[in-house]
């Protein structure tokens, strides 16, 4: 197909979420393209498997550079470079500046593993499970100043079983995690998600709850 969106991913480590994204943009009628994976990390695994995918990869080293000014300047110019139209945080470890979000408005979408407005920033698995919520999952969203804030485009529930390890559902979670990400950049690079005001809204039919890419089944046991 023509006039598919390019997008950059931008990891840090092993980027299961990079190659989810990498598999389903192989796929002729999907809108988006992977033109660049950029890493802060020279060493993360990631790059040598979008390599390995042909992919474009660039490591920016956050190390190499004075402060975050210069550290974003870098990574704009490479973004820039590429052609990016939409950006995508997997498992990206920094955190971005204002300017860096703002200059991306609309643009750059994250995945965070839990059920956004609840669990914000790090340890989610632990604290879902130390607060005895039934249900725990996954959101991918704009980005916005606020870490792990931004208008929601799709979020997905899995449950939280009796004798659950953080492991578990660490495990359990990220299976949702492969299969809305793909959904969800589908959803923007074909402009089927748009954001009016503080929240998304969708073109054509809606999302159905039950659809099983939004609120996965999972196996009894699983």
């Amino acid at each position: 197909m023509t006039g598919r969106k390019r997008v950059a991913i931008l990891i840090s480590g092993r980027g299961s979420n990079m190659s989810a994204l990498i598999a389903a943009a192989a796929a002729s009628d999907y809108p988006a393209e992977i033109a660049l994976v950029l890493s802060d990390r020279p060493d993360a695994r990631g790059l040598v498997l979008a390599a390995e995918a042909g992919i474009r990869t660039i490591a920016v080293d956050r190390k190499a550079y004075s402060g975050k000014p210069a550290f974003e300047a870098a990574m704009n110019a490479a973004l820039d470079d590429a052609g990016a139209e939409i950006v995508c945080l997997a498992g990206f470890m920094r955190l971005l500046s204002a300017d860096f979000a703002t200059r991306w408005h609309d643009r750059l979408i994250n995945i965070h593993p839990s059920i956004l407005p609840a669990f914000r920033g790090v340890d989610t698995h632990e604290r879902a499970l130390a607060a005895g919520v039934r249900l725990h999952g996954c959101t991918v969203h704009y980005v916005r100043a606020e870490v792990d804030d931004g208008p929601i485009i799709v979020q997905a529930a899995v449950p939280v079983r009796g004798g659950d390890t953080v492991d578990a559902l660490a495990a359990r979670v990220l299976t949702a995690e492969h299969r809305i990400y793909p959904l969800a950049l589908r959803l923007v690079a074909s402009g089927r998600a748009r954001v009016e005001g503080t929240r998304v809204v969708m073109d054509n039919e809606p999302l159905q709850a039950a659809d099983p890419l939004i609120v996965p089944r999972f196996p009894e046991g699983q």
